[in-house]
């Protein structure tokens, strides 16, 4: 026994030196561990286990991170601009516009205008002679013609041989020597029309290519303006249609030299210059037909490429004012003229012309605001406008069902101008959000907003603010588009942009003339509402329920959202219907 205590003593002694050291180890090697833990180098690289009985350190867990919160978001995604003969100019503005959620950009197109010989632009010269004399030739000239859009047309416009390019003065011409009569190069009738084309700088950069090429590099889409004929000088609201021929046979080049020069991604379609009301009238065959013709020009030359029209809404009372019977009937015509291309037709909601009223039925006794009064005087809006622009958008979108034409809207980034709101030298004046969110409001059904126009009326300082600024400051605002309040069960469903979250407050007066309101939290949101129903994609619906209950004989109700940003919404009433 005593021999074997000694031994386990002798064994104990023997073993406590490099006990120590273990622990000493140990404590050194958890030092390390936390160290390195601290400076962010992880230990995942040590076994996950080396033998049982081993234990390593874990990390500590973390807590899972929440559903991501969607970013809000402004329903307007396009914007006409000007064109720049600037590669730097045009790339910053689309840059500008797609960090503020744009990813569409649209140019005006330009007139083709008859004009004598010696009106022809003087430094358009070849050795010292008129160029248009000189390409002409011996061929007999019927008419002469400009096209003067700042361009600087390469030398793949060139088709015919008395074609030339033209650089003189440091100025860039194209002039095209089109038959009178005939397709390609020789008139049937042995008579030709002349057209001089551009005007720009020789050495800047070709405006629609240089956006097609930014449109490009940003993933984004440019829509080029198309040839358009002068307005008639006894009838300015029609084109004059004389010269139509030619004008469809200077399109056929145009697009011939975009496909030659321009096919480029970013090149997505193109606009159609010439308007007109969004109506069924008679009146404006005239440009249904060039719709008509320019869109088979399209679907032929550049078959991929879309084309945008976007006729205006008239509800003046008093005025030559569109029905909304013949709105519908008119954007059927519109959406038939398409010509196997695939057409937008982008409605221009009339609110910066005055032309076109942003109401709900309940405020249809309400006063117009001042900017509208400037325009069609002072009265309530349902005395002033036929009828608001949510029944027009929702006609047009009845007109055109089963046509394959896409239902877009054009809200109007202006007012009409007063002392008060001026822009710049621009014709009409300074918007402010709140009335931007108010036409919002009228056209959730249309697929895309497109808006008039980038600048200057989103950006000059005008009085105040610039709208984009406006915009930014305010983007997580709600805007309600519509609600749907259903008194026997309590629930109300609301769509609109920037809902989800957050809580809604309801006001109702009760059948027995009790006023009542409830704040409840949302219950449920969908955020493909709009996608789903063919509507914009922006758009949510979300649902609140205030239990079962009765209204009075208005039918009267409001709500206000509140989303989860924690921005209110302007309030919104309405009434069960």
């Amino acid at each position: 026994m005593r021999v074997r205590m000694v031994q386990d003593r002798d064994t104990q002694n023997s073993r406590l030196l490099p006990q120590r050291y273990r622990l000493q180890l140990a404590v050194l090697c958890t030092l390390i561990a936390v160290i390195l833990g601290t400076i962010g180098i992880s230990n995942s690289l040590a076994p996950e286990h080396q033998g049982e009985g081993i234990e390593t350190v874990q990390a500590k867990p973390q807590a899972s991170p929440g559903p991501k919160v969607p970013a809000p978001n402004y329903p307007i995604s396009g914007f006409f601009i000007s064109a720049s003969s600037r590669d730097t100019a045009n790339f910053k503005k689309l840059s500008d516009i797609k960090k503020f959620g744009g990813d569409t950009v649209i140019t005006f197109g330009t007139p083709l205008k008859q004009t004598p010989l010696d009106s022809v632009p003087g430094g358009c010269l070849i050795n010292g002679t008129n160029c248009a004399r000189v390409a002409a030739g011996a061929l007999s000239v019927e008419r002469y013609f400009t096209y003067l859009d700042g361009s600087n047309w390469n030398s793949s416009a060139l088709k015919c041989p008395n074609d030339r390019r033209v650089t003189t003065k440091g100025e860039s011409y194209v002039v095209l020597v089109l038959p009178n009569a005939g397709q390609g190069c020789t008139s049937t009738n042995g008579k030709y029309d002349v057209v001089i084309v551009g005007g720009g700088s020789s050495s800047a950069t070709d405006p629609s290519s240089s956006l097609a090429s930014a449109a490009t590099k940003l993933g984004m889409k440019f829509f080029a303006g198309l040839p358009a004929p002068a307005k008639r000088t006894d009838l300015a609201y029609l084109p004059d249609v004389s010269y139509e021929a030619t004008l469809m046979r200077f399109t056929d080049r145009f697009l011939q030299y975009q496909a030659a020069a321009n096919d480029v991604p970013g090149l997505t379609g193109f606009y159609h210059h010439t308007e007109m009301p969004l109506t069924d009238s008679k009146v404006f065959e005239s440009v249904l037909s060039i719709y008509t013709s320019q869109n088979r020009a399209i679907h032929r030359i550049l078959p991929t490429r879309q084309a945008i029209i976007s006729p205006y809404i008239d509800a003046r009372v008093g005025k030559p004012g569109t029905s909304v019977d013949d709105a519908r009937n008119g954007a059927r015509r519109i959406a038939q003229t398409s010509a196997g291309v695939r057409l937008s037709i982008a409605i221009q909601d009339g609110m910066g012309t005055g032309k076109g009223g942003a109401f709900t039925i309940r405020e249809a006794t309400s006063p117009v605001d001042a900017f509208a009064a400037s325009i069609v005087g002072k009265g309530t809006w349902g005395q002033k406008y036929i009828a608001p622009n949510r029944d027009y958008f929702l006609a047009a979108a009845a007109g055109i069902k089963g046509t394959g034409a896409v239902l877009w809207a054009n809200v109007e980034g202006m007012a009409p101008a007063t002392k008060f709101n001026p822009c710049g030298d621009s014709f009409r004046g300074q918007t402010t959000k709140a009335r931007i969110d108010r036409q919002l409001q009228q056209v959730a059904n249309a697929q895309k907003v497109v808006s008039f126009m980038w600048d200057s009326y989103f950006t000059c300082e005008g009085t105040g603010t610039p709208l984009i600024s406006q915009v930014e400051s305010g983007l997580t605002t709600p805007i309600v588009t519509d609600s749907t309040f259903r008194p026997e069960t309590g629930q109300v469903q609301i769509v609109g942009f920037n809902l989800q979250g957050g809580e809604v407050s309801v006001k109702w007066a009760t059948s027995k003339g009790t006023p009542n309101e409830k704040t409840v939290v949302v219950s449920s949101v969908n955020r493909a509402y709009g996608l789903e129903n063919g509507m914009n994609p922006k758009l949510e619906m979300i649902n609140v329920t205030v239990g079962p209950t009765s209204v009075d004989a208005s039918k009267n109700y409001s709500l206000r959202v509140t989303n989860e940003w924690g921005a209110h919404a302007t309030e919104f009433a309405a009434r069960v219907t």
